[in-house]
């Protein structure tokens, strides 16, 4: 953005007068960040190619690990897909009624798939060097790589008029989607995205963050305390109602049950293990 900013501005200008009209360009983009909000429903009109191309062309954009882009990208419009994806993903019907959605990968097979046609095996044998099969830090970079990409694309789209929603559980029912979507072994579907244009009367609801100072840290990690806790979750508590489903006092016993104790989350855990067996470091 800078670079290409540069062009429109006259140099010629006095400095101060430059540096305040990048600032105000700068600050439209913060707009978009601090007013960004998990969108469900959307607009009964498609994407347009244009509108798609630039959030693809945004997620590409993104930082990746030494240039290499270790992440694939699935569009993802057919109605029956994006049906049978609505009821993997823990049933969640605004799923298939997205325009689109976007599916990122944690990608490593088409790096392997590259060394092949390469002759790294060979080469590694010449040099006496061995070849291996990607391990779980080359998951973890791949992970990184996609997920950095897939917000580049909520912002752009987000700036576009165009709302999303991360759809995390897409990690869930590994066998399934690994068939539906013809996902070798060296490519997890990490995250999926739907999009599609703000209805004109959607009022946005932007929910607040933790206080900075519970999750910001100065040189090193620091464990929080009692107080720390009844503090910075002290509006969550307020989502406590007596008689709740879950039989829960307090908000952490509330979102132990809704979240990390709940039959979806078990499903993910062990979705994710099967996942993570091909990436055993291994020769090959």
């Amino acid at each position: 953005m800078y670079t290409e900013y540069r062009k429109e501005v006259n140099f010629s200008e006095s400095p101060n007068v430059y540096l305040l009209s990048l600032k105000e360009k700068m600050n439209e983009v913060l707009n978009v960040i601090k007013n960004r909000t998990s969108l469900r429903n959307y607009d009964n009109r498609d994407i347009s190619v244009e509108d798609l191309n630039t959030i693809i062309e945004s997620a590409m954009r993104a930082p990746t690990a030494g240039n290499m882009m270790f992440y694939s990208i699935i569009v993802i419009k057919d109605k029956d897909k994006k049906l049978a994806l609505s009821k993997t993903c823990d049933n969640q019907a605004f799923i298939a009624k997205a325009p689109v959605l976007l599916l990122f990968v944690a990608d490593m097979q088409r790096q392997y798939d590259y060394y092949k046609v390469s002759g790294v095996k060979e080469y590694c044998k010449k040099k006496g060097l061995d070849y291996t099969a990607p391990s779980k830090g080359d998951f973890l970079l791949a992970c990184s790589d996609a997920l950095v990409a897939a917000q580049n694309a909520v912002i752009a789209g987000e700036s576009l008029g165009i709302g999303s929603c991360y759809i995390g559980d897409i990690m869930e029912n590994y066998e399934k989607h690994k068939k539906m979507l013809n996902l070798p072994p060296w490519a997890f579907p990490i995250c999926m995205l739907t999009f599609g244009y703000y209805k004109e009367d959607e009022k946005k609801i932007i929910k607040s963050r933790f206080d900075k100072k519970y999750i910001v840290f100065e040189e090193e990690y620091k464990n929080l305390n009692h107080e720390d806790f009844k503090e910075m979750y002290k509006e969550k508590e307020k989502y406590v109602v007596k008689g709740n489903k879950f039989n829960a006092e307090n908000f952490g016993q509330l979102i132990y049950g809704r979240k990390s104790g709940s039959d979806f989350m078990k499903e993910m855990n062990r979705s994710v293990e099967v996942a993570l067996k091909f990436w055993d470091r291994h020769e090959l």
